[in-house]
């Protein structure tokens, strides 16, 4: 079960999810920062409560994040993986980036 919720600011949209970030549940959340996204503000996905994250999540925040979404999660544990992930530190490649461009 997955939880997503879109506040528009003035200066930046927050897309917030809480609960399982898997299968499933990543069309949601993928589906919510692209419509914040063409709103033209900065996307910020915040995960609040977010309980367990799949390869296909995983997969969703380095993809998001390598197209200019900022992710961010709370919780010592959520926070780490999203740096790991979001930054660099994992190094795998994303599949779901093998045909925008970015990694030509």
């Amino acid at each position: 079960m997955i939880r997503v919720t879109k506040t528009e600011e003035p200066s930046k949209t927050v897309v917030t999810v809480d609960g399982r970030l898997s299968g499933e549940s990543a069309g949601p959340v993928e589906t919510s920062c692209k419509e914040a996204e063409s709103d033209g503000n900065p996307v910020y996905l915040f995960l609040r409560d977010v309980t367990a994250i799949d390869d296909a999540g995983r997969l969703l925040l380095i993809h998001l994040a390598r197209n200019g979404v900022r992710v961010s999660g709370r919780g010592v544990y959520t926070s780490y993986v999203v740096e790991a992930w979001t930054t660099g530190h994992d190094r795998q490649s994303c599949p779901m980036d093998a045909d925008d461009g970015v990694n030509a």
